[in-house]
């Protein structure tokens, strides 16, 4: 019997389904490549394994690579164009601590966050690359080495489904550490030239953190998913606010104006150092909302359409 409703947590037919929906996410487009800086596929052309596209004949081209049908059809000497097929490792490093079990519009960031890791599985393996995941909270921690084929992420999405950050038990500590644990993990288990994806709000981000960024971008692509929820962003002039994590409960009153600009340029602040980190890093980044259009969103971020 499954269990999650897809708003406080996932279900695993929702996971699955995402399959179809990663058809339309070409992750390793050359689009895609352009933005992370130094690509999937080699810029370099030559007797390869891919074939890339049939152009004019020019001196110096092996006259083994001539495309005879193209040439036979137009009339004019065409040449074989390759481009090298590099198989990369692709890390999904998923947050599900307990910051990310917060939302008030749509679902939890932890759900937007596990339906997003779930997406790039299943887009990274419908263009051969073997995937490998880790996925921790302070309850537990699972991880995989990548792996080819579809039952690497049904794997990847049993794992996720059933970990138990999801049970949210009340007598579980806050520890601000364990992000900073995890990224040391991941450091350890990453081979160079690896594609990191990394899914969090990333509200743990200090000094430490910053000191494990920097070595994971020294030899790897990395891509910071920043999952967040509106109300975060900027409060509502509603009034009285409660809040509550189903034990205990916060109301805020949202009608000061001083309240709510304090509240916007605190979480404007945020961002902005999130952006310097990438900027400063070489790091990519994402910005989705849990109200926001999932894949739309998720296909802008990564240039493939305009905003």
């Amino acid at each position: 019997m499954e269990t999650g409703d897809d708003i406080v947590r996932v279900k695993q037919s929702t996971l699955i389904g995402l399959n179809r929906e990663a058809r339309n996410l070409p992750l390793l487009s050359n689009s895609v490549k352009a933005q992370l800086a130094g690509g999937h596929l080699s810029a370099f052309r030559g007797r390869g394994m891919e074939y890339h596209e049939s152009r004019p004949y020019q001196p110096g081209d092996d006259i083994r690579a001539i495309d005879w049908r193209v040439t036979a059809r137009s009339g004019l000497t065409h040449t074989k164009v390759h481009r090298e097929e590099r198989e990369r490792p692709v890390l999904l490093w998923l947050d599900l601590s307990h910051s990310m079990f917060f939302g008030t519009q749509t679902c939890f960031k932890s759900v937007l966050a596990a339906k997003l890791a779930a997406l790039l599985a299943w887009s990274s393996v419908q263009h051969g690359d073997r995937v490998g995941y880790l996925v921790f909270s302070e309850q537990q921690h699972s991880e995989s080495r990548p792996a080819r084929g579809k039952h690497t992420v049904l794997k990847f999405i049993q794992q996720l489904v059933a970990h138990a950050a999801w049970r949210r038990e009340a007598s579980v500590a806050v520890d601000p550490k364990t992000s900073l644990k995890a990224l040391m993990r991941l450091r350890q288990v990453t081979r160079p030239g690896s594609l990191v994806i990394l899914f969090s709000d990333f509200r743990f981000v200090d000094t430490d953190c910053r000191g494990q960024l920097v070595e994971l971008a020294r030899h790897n692509d990395v891509v910071m998913l920043h999952t967040y929820d509106p109300f975060e962003r900027r409060l509502p002039d509603g009034g009285l606010c409660r809040l509550t994590d189903g034990v205990d409960y916060l109301d805020i009153d949202t009608s000061s104006r001083r309240l709510r600009e304090q509240y916007r340029k605190r979480y404007a602040e945020h961002q902005q150092d999130l952006e310097r980190l990438c900027r400063e890093l070489g790091l990519f980044l994402i910005d989705i909302a849990t109200d926001d259009d999932m894949l739309a969103a998720l296909k802008t971020g990564l240039g493939l359409q305009s905003r």
